[in-house]
């Protein structure tokens, strides 16, 4: 069993910054894939960014390939999505996933509102 806390999302203007974090109740080491995930209202979810538990490639969606980073810090069990240049269609509930043994874990999201 996995459990995965979100914090970091709030009200950012058009250009701005935001820290999303996903701490997890588990060793990284132990998770074969973290990724962080959006859901606009009325939309799909959709795959923003992958980092594996053990090892640097990292993956992302194109919307947000050159803005978005995301890292992982295995001694604090957390994992980071480290958001620039926001646009309103950045605005959605972010989940932070787990891929463990061929079973997925998902945390209950935060909010990001890009808005001026």
């Amino acid at each position: 069993q996995v459990q995965l806390v979100e914090s970091g999302g709030g009200l950012v203007q058009p250009g701005g910054s935001l820290r999303l974090s996903c701490a997890a109740s588990v060793s990284i080491f132990s998770i074969d894939v973290i990724g962080w995930y959006r859901q606009a209202p009325g939309k799909e979810r959709e795959l923003v960014a992958l980092i594996p538990g053990v090892g640097s490639t990292t993956n992302y969606a194109d919307s947000v390939k050159g803005r978005f980073t995301i890292s992982r810090d295995n001694a604090r069990n957390t994992v980071y999505l480290q958001m620039g240049s926001l646009k309103p269609e950045d605005t959605a509930v972010y989940y932070c996933n787990a891929r463990k043994s061929c079973t997925s874990y998902w945390g209950q999201g935060t909010q990001v509102a890009v808005s001026s």
